[in-house]
């Protein structure tokens, strides 16, 4: 398992962690809401591709086509 994955997943939360903070304390709660989704969406479209990766890899490993 490469760590990068886990960086950039640390970091998009890290990050989405200080926006939405940011924006709670300038009274923007409906955004600093959907900023927390859009975050939460992005973790999931990478963990998606990886998963994706991996059935790939063991469809390739096992000659199932």
């Amino acid at each position: 398992m490469d760590i990068d994955i886990i960086l950039k997943i640390a970091g998009i939360g890290i990050l989405i962690a200080i926006v939405n903070q940011i924006l709670k304390h300038c009274g923007k709660d409906e955004l600093a809401t959907f900023t927390t989704i859009a975050g939460v969406i992005i973790v999931f479209l990478l963990v998606l591709n990886m998963m994706s990766d991996l059935f790939y890899e063991i469809k390739n490993i096992f000659g199932l086509y």
